[in-house]
């Protein structure tokens, strides 16, 4: 990985048609929205992104397509959320050659947890023959993977260069912070505690609301950074917000609208997810007028 990925880096939203196919200009507009915006780098095919639901074609030109339009102005990761490693290597060597500095990948998530050994065997496995460094997507409820584990993965495949610590829960990424090695790349996806996340030591953070909101989130970082804990403090209050209106099960389809109030062709998400109520657009459109986010209203 010739540049190592840190900071704000926003995993991107899908624009679909009501169809469900990928709309590519404006794929290409949000990647442009958010490097703009400052973020300092770009995830495509994660759970924003509604990456689960990509059949292999498809999945290949999304990422060939983000991989082109980001165009190596900051690094770029792809998610991989498949059921087995087979298919984890398939589409890790699919996208490998296409501007990606990492992949993202969740453990397996169908009903039949793997045991340790087997999950660690699916990260070697993945890592060896793709060849691509890998950052592990820790959010399958039903598979999540302790900070013991993490850290023995990490150890024991020289390729797992990180983790993507998910699900909300800042005492964990706070024992995987304490435990780690400095090489470990630790990013949160605690989007409501990003604040807190980065004080503890956290690399960066992959999580839905820098996506609904990269300008404040990119001042958040740069405020941590400067210990200009006043305005992270102020910051993260008013980020709350924005994700106490987008926390949900149809969260991609909050994203996008977010994004579609700052002018950004968000479009639909893949059905059956529903699109936002009018509750959620009023909390959504309440939550970036306060902070300060120029509004389309014709959204």
């Amino acid at each position: 990985m010739s540049v190592q990925p840190f900071g704000v880096m926003p995993p991107m939203a899908t624009p679909f048609d009501t169809r469900g196919n990928v709309v590519v200009t404006a794929l290409r507009e949000q990647v442009d929205f958010l490097i703009e915006a400052g973020v300092h780098g770009v995830v495509c095919g994660g759970s924003t992104g509604e990456g689960h639901t990509f059949e292999r074609d498809e999945y290949a030109k999304l990422i060939d397509v983000a991989g082109a339009a980001v165009h190596g102005r900051v690094p770029f990761l792809a998610g991989v959320i498949v059921n087995s490693t087979q298919e984890a290597v398939i589409r890790g060597n699919m996208v490998k050659g296409m501007n990606v500095a990492a992949l993202q990948v969740t453990p397996v998530h169908y009903l039949f947890k793997p045991d340790e050994d087997a999950t660690i065997e699916h990260f070697r496995v993945v890592a060896e023959e793709t060849g691509v460094p890998i950052i592990i997507y820790n959010v399958v409820p039903w598979n999540y993977l302790s900070p013991a584990l993490l850290l023995r993965i990490m150890r024991e495949v020289p390729g797992v260069v990180g983790v993507k610590q998910s699900a909300g829960d800042l005492k964990l990424l706070s024992d995987l912070l304490i435990a780690a090695r400095p090489e470990d790349q630790i990013f949160t996806a605690v989007d409501a505690l990003l604040y807190p996340s980065y004080t503890l030591g956290a690399r960066g953070s992959i999580a839905a609301i820098l996506s609904a909101a990269p300008h404040a989130n990119v001042q958040l970082w740069n405020a941590v950074k400067a210990g200009d804990h006043a305005t992270a403090k102020d910051l993260h209050e008013r980020l709350l917000r924005l994700w106490n209106a987008i926390s949900a099960d149809n969260l991609p389809a909050c994203v996008k609208y977010a994004q579609t109030l700052q002018g950004v062709p968000a479009l639909a998400p893949r059905k059956p997810m529903p699109l936002p109520s009018e509750k959620q657009k009023a909390a959504i459109r309440t939550a970036l007028a306060g902070l300060s986010v120029q509004l389309h209203q014709a959204a």
